[in-house]
This record gives structure tokens, C-alpha cells and sequence, in this order.
């Protein structure tokens, strides 16, 4: 370690320096670092703590390095600890001490990191969202599609009553898109700055947080600077929203691994997402499926890692929490590749509807919807009708039989019920059609389902792009106040 040894009378052990360093996490931030250094430097010119000149010079280095480091040229050094001191020494060799030297006047790493992680953060969450809302087209889509398709619904994974499959999809949909409303608040109490907090108790240099706000387009500042460099709910807050999306996406998989086998044979996997054995010949397996499941534990224990992290460290920066996003830039690649990947699939797959059709046929489906004709057109209370209906299921699967209008019609007139129309009332088809309630497994309300949808993620669809075109805009605003800085030098 060759700097920030002033106070030290040796060297930093080699066994330290590895074990402290915070290179490889840190290779994730780097453009992030320049961006907030350049940012740093043009708000000590403006508020006259740094000469202009010298500001020229830091941001041309940093103009360098970032070149550099796109072009692959510039590598992190392990012996520097982290990528703050990586930067600073990169400029100190451009420009030399004296100069380089006044970058990080007013700034501590413990605000330059938390800055480092939300400009990154909050990158990752928009790519997240949008991915989300093109999953959401999908979904939907086919949602719309399928409204006629029935199938199975399930409880306690037996059968329950008939469903249409655009309810499946707009099931998937609507869980997805509480998802986005949980990543669209996060996004709020991410997008704040944390940078002039500095170690713990602000400066006594008279910085401007609102300019360097601006630059960095965030919505605000953070109003506490020891409560800003101490904390980290927002990670905490960031893993939980991506545990609960992994957990969606996980019961979505579990079902595509169902649905897809010999027993269900509701779905066929597209041959270009599925996988082989390497001795049976007929195998096809969902592979992509078993590893969302198996990740979603992988984004889990990144949630409790952070919140055991947290537990018990005194106010203020430990280096405990250097530890905060280790697994939370991992656990974001597993969460992307995951949307990706079942985005494709579910575009493709293919559902059986004459095997979903026959089973509802053959597993007292529509039993419910007898029941409920038993108290519409006969009068009869809910209760007493459950019995007569459960009654018949018994007679009749001790038998070996299901559901025919003539047997029904006679066992319902040994018991002094007559009933019309019984073929319309244990049809599942017709069944769903009648099941009209706001919210409804009916075509008609699966529908407005889709509709009501579509028109909040039209809504999250807006707000995505004005987020975009902030931190674009912030960019450019920046790259210009960087361009008036070195003209006037």
C-alpha cells in the first residue's frame, strides 16, 4: 500500500494490503469515480477553493483516464488499495503533486464511494425496469392472446377450477408490476447525493452540494452527513425489491419446469432453450429454468449478508462497509440475465390446449360452478349445496366416472333437483365465460386486466425515460461545464 502511510513507520504488510483491498468489486465503479471526480474538481473551481488552472488540469488527466480505461490501457493496482487512490495517482503522475494533490480537498472516501455505488445503482435499477417493461409487452401480449385458452387452476398444486390461460399470463404481469412500483420508489431514495458529506461531519470549506447535484442529476441532497456516509438502506432496500422480484421469477420458472413435463404436458420448451443428457438421448431439460430457481438463493443470501453487515457497527463509516456490494453488482447480473432469459422463452413457448382442455374434463373442474347453479337458480344455501356437490363427487369417482350431464341430472333428481341446461354449467369452457367478477378468469375481464396494466406501465414507461434523460442531461451539462473550465484556464 504506497499511499496513506504518512502516520505509519513501515510499510503495509503484503497479507493487509490483499486482504483490505477492494480492487476487484471496485473495477465496477470506475466511470463512475471519473465522473464524480470531474464533478468534485469543477465545483472547487467554482466556489475558488482550487485555482482554475489546476482544475484544468485534474479534469484533462481525467479526460485521459477515461480514454484510457474504455480503450483497456488503464488497470487497477492492487497496492493502491481501491479505486479512489487508483484515480488520484493516475492524475498525480499526468500533472504532477502539487496539483493532483488538491483534487480531493472538501471529500472524504467514505462520500466518494457512496457516491460511486448510487451513480452505479441507480444505472442498474433503470436497466432493470426497463427490462421489466419489456417483459411486461411480452407477457401481456400474450395475455390478450390466450384470454380464450382454458386450462387448470391449481391450489395446493391439485386441481381447483378452470382458468383461462390469459389469466396465467396477466397473473405474471401483475405480480411484475408491483416489482416495478417497489424499484420506481427505491429509485427515489437512491437518486440523493451524498457527495460534501465527507467523512462524517461535513467541511468548513464553503463547497456548493446544489451545483454538484445538478452535474450529477440527482433530485436532492442528503440532509444529514453523518447519516449519509453511515448508511446503507438503500442497498438493503435494493436487495430486498430484487429478492422479491427473484422470488416471482422463480415461481415462474417452477412452473415452465411443471408445465413442461410428460405428466403436465402443457408447454414445450423452444428447442433453442432447452438442454441434453450426456447419456440419454431423449432428454430435454429446462436447465434455464433450474438455475433461476437455484439463483434466486444466491440473491437471498446477498439480502442477508448486507443486513447482517449493518446489524451491530457503531454510527458513522466502518469498514464493514466496504463489504455492501461484493454480492449486490453479482446479485444484478443474476437478476438481468434471469428477466432476459425467461422474456425469450416466454415469447416462444408454445401451450398445448387439448391436453389442458381434457384435463379439465376429467378432474371434476367445474364442481364449484355446480355448487354455485345450486344456489343461484335453485335457491339453495352455499353450504348445503357444497354437500350435495360433494356428495356427487364421491359417487362418482368411486365409480371411476366425472362430470356427465346425465348422471348428474339423474342424481340431482333422486334428491328432488331438477336441473336444466347442466351440459353449459360443468362445461369449462363456459364455466370461465360466466366467471365475470372485477379481476375475473373471463375473457372479457382478463381483458381489461391487460388494459388496466398497459396503462400503468405506459406510465412507468414515461417516467423511465425522464429519469434517462436527467442523468444524460447531467452528463452533458457536465462535459460542458468541463469544456468552459478548460478554455478559460
Amino acid at each position: 500500500m504506497k499511499c496513506l502511510r504518512d502516520r505509519f513507520g513501515k510499510s503495509a504488510d503484503k497479507e493487509l494490503i490483499n486482504f483490505v483491498n477492494s480492487i476487484d468489486v471496485d473495477r465496477e465503479m470506475i466511470l463512475e469515480d471519473i465522473w464524480g471526480n470531474e464533478v468534485h474538481v469543477l465545483m472547487l473551481a467554482k466556489c475558488k477553493i482550487i485555482r482554475r488552472e489546476d482544475a484544468a488540469k485534474i479534469l484533462k488527466a481525467l479526460r485521459d483516464l477515461r480514454s484510457d480505461f474504455l480503450s483497456g490501457e488503464f488497470s487497477l493496482s492492487s497496492e493502491l488499495e481501491d479505486v479512489h487512490m487508483n484515480i488520484e495517482n493516475y492524475v498525480m503522475k499526468k500533472v504532477g503533486r502539487e496539483v493532483a494533490g488538491r483534487m480531493h480537498t472538501a471529500r472524504s472516501r467514505n462520500d466518494q464511494v457512496v457516491l460511486d455505488i448510487k451513480l452505479k445503482l441507480r444505472n442498474e435499477i433503470l436497466q432493470i425496469f426497463n427490462l421489466l417493461l419489456r417483459f411486461e409487452d411480452v407477457l401481456l401480449e400474450r395475455a390478450i392472446n390466450s384470454s380464450n385458452i382454458v386450462m387448470p387452476g391449481y391450489t395446493h398444486l391439485q386441481h381447483a377450477q378452470p382458468i383461462t390461460l390469459g389469466l396465467w399470463f396477466s397473473a405474471y404481469a401483475t405480480m411484475l408490476l408491483r416489482d416495478m412500483e417497489r424499484l420506481n420508489s427505491l429509485y427515489d431514495r437512491i437518486n440523493i447525493n451524498p457527495l460534501g458529506s465527507c467523512a462524517l461531519a461535513g467541511t468548513s470549506f464553503e463547497i456548493d452540494r446544489e451545483y454538484t447535484t445538478r452535474l450529477l442529476g440527482f433530485d436532492s441532497i442528503s440532509e444529514n452527513s453523518l447519516d449519509s456516509v453511515a448508511s446503507r438502506d438503500f442497498i438493503i432496500e435494493t436487495m430486498s425489491c430484487l429478492s422479491i422480484l427473484m422470488s416471482n421469477l422463480s415461481r415462474l420458472a417452477e412452473d415452465i419446469i411443471l408445465y413442461s413435463t410428460s405428466e403436465f404436458k402443457f408447454l414445450e420448451i423452444p428447442d433453442e432453450f432447452a438442454t441434453g443428457s450426456s447419456v440419454m438421448p431423449q432428454k430435454k431439460n429446462p436447465d434455464f429454468a433450474e438455475l433461476i430457481r437455484a439463483r434466486t438463493g444466491f440473491v437471498y443470501g446477498a439480502l442477508f449478508q448486507i443486513l447482517t453487515v449493518m446489524k451491530g457497527i457503531p454510527i458513522g463509516y466502518n469498514r464493514d462497509l466496504q463489504e455492501d456490494r461484493v454480492m449486490l453488482w453479482s446479485s444484478i447480473r443474476v437478476v438481468k440475465n434471469s428477466l432476459k432469459i425467461l422474456c425469450k422463452v416466454i415469447k416462444r413457448v408454445e401451450f398445448n390446449e387439448e391436453r389442458m382442455l381434457n384435463l379439465l374434463h376429467e378432474n371434476f373442474s367445474t364442481a364449484t360452478e355446480l355448487a354455485n347453479y345450486l344456489v343461484r337458480e335453485k335457491g339453495i344455501n352455499f353450504r348445503d349445496a357444497y354437500s350435495i356437490v360433494g356428495e356427487i363427487v364421491r359417487k362418482l369417482s368411486s365409480k371411476g366416472s366425472t362430470f356427465e350431464s346425465k348422471k348428474l341430472e339423474e342424481i340431482l333428481r333422486e334428491k328432488g333437483i331438477s336441473a336444466e341446461n347442466i351440459d353449459d354449467i360443468i362445461s369449462p369452457e363456459k364455466c370461465v365465460l360466466r366467471s365475470r367478477s372485477y379481476g375475473g378468469t373471463s375473457p372479457r375481464e382478463v381483458k381489461k386486466i391487460v388494459n388496466r396494466t398497459k396503462k400503468k406501465v405506459s406510465r412507468f414507461k414515461r417516467i423511465s425515460e425522464e429519469r434517462r434523460m436527467r442523468i444524460e442531461n447531467a452528463m452533458k451539462l457536465t462535459r460542458s461545464e468541463i469544456n468552459r473550465v478548460m478554455k478559460s484556464a
